[in-house]
């Protein structure tokens, strides 16, 4: 049974199988045998729960070759370093060869065999020209190239969303879901760029979040300026309530009144009744001149080529 695993890509955890010769502790630097090479990552103690879970579903593990040593980990920072580097240099390949792709990371092995370049493009790329400087100037490793999305950037570089706390995509999100503005409008959100979408330039994940117990609060509940019988008589409906099950009415003095969904109804009367149409559910920000459906996922959002 596993007992120590590891953080890889986009926060994910894989288990270990670590050799009875070799002896870890919680919190060490171990060298491990990933798909993509060597790689130095800490290993951290998992309790029998998930070890069972993995072992279940039979999840592959990575192989742990040794201990980092502290002359390792002075290794690690000079690969850091050296990705830097190779970062701004292949940059540099780019504009020179005027391709329209943004180069978004850098990332060298430990045994410093294999270099990944990550970027973004909106369309398909011609990068031979560039693979053949870059294996002119980065000589004896292999070089990878890797088209990803959007919101794949986002979920490599990390940061903080609107709420405070870290990015979904780069914390437990494994998939991203299909979002589209409609989510937004169906919970009553300002359909303004600034207030919908994140960091990656797309709708934010969380829109899909609570959408469920929206439709459900949403059922019964009138259209906004349809006529509705109140228990103080005649009105319209100038705003909805989902989460609270209430409807503002405006009557016919002028008044604006709250009442449940379940003690008003529906009447085919004409009610002579002037209503503001809320701000909620239009375009509110046509200072940032965003065309609200490039927002919405396309297939430069994310390919899961990370």
């Amino acid at each position: 049974m596993y007992k120590f695993a590891v953080k890889y890509l986009k926060n994910t955890f894989y288990p270990l199988e670590v050799p009875e010769t070799i002896k870890i502790q919680d919190g060490q630097m171990v060298l491990v045998r990933t798909e993509k090479g060597e790689e130095a990552l800490k290993a951290c103690l998992i309790n029998s729960k998930i070890a069972k879970i993995w072992e279940k579903h039979k999840t592959e593990p990575f192989h742990v070759i040794r201990v980092l040593s502290q002359r390792d980990l002075q290794t690690i920072e000079d690969i850091k370093k050296e990705e830097v580097t190779a970062f701004f240099k292949c940059k540099a390949l780019v504009q020179q060869h005027k391709l329209n792709m943004n180069l978004v990371q850098c990332r060298i092995t430990f045994d410093r065999r294999k270099i990944t370049f990550y970027y973004t493009a909106p369309e398909r790329v011609d990068f031979r020209a560039l693979l053949k400087d870059l294996t002119q100037t980065f000589t004896r490793v292999r070089i990878d190239l890797r088209h990803i999305g959007v919101r794949d950037e986002t979920s490599i570089m990390e940061g903080c969303g609107v709420c405070g706390k870290e990015f979904c995509c780069c914390s437990y999100l494994r998939k991203f879901g299909t979002i589209n503005v409609k989510l937004a409008k169906d919970q009553g959100m300002p359909i303004a760029p600034g207030k919908i979408s994140g960091t990656c330039g797309r709708l934010l994940c969380c829109l899909t979040y609570e959408y469920s117990n929206y439709i459900d609060a949403a059922k019964g509940m009138p259209p906004i300026g349809s006529s509705v019988m109140t228990p103080d008589g005649l009105g319209k409906v100038c705003n909805l309530h989902f989460m609270c099950g209430k409807v503002s009415v405006k009557m016919e003095d002028g008044k604006t009144k709250e009442f449940a969904k379940g003690d008003i109804e529906m009447v085919d009367a004409d009610v002579n009744v002037e209503i503001d149409v809320p701000v909620m559910n239009t375009y509110a920000d046509d200072s940032e001149g965003i065309d609200i459906r490039q927002l919405e996922d396309d297939r430069n959002s994310s390919t899961g080529n990370v």
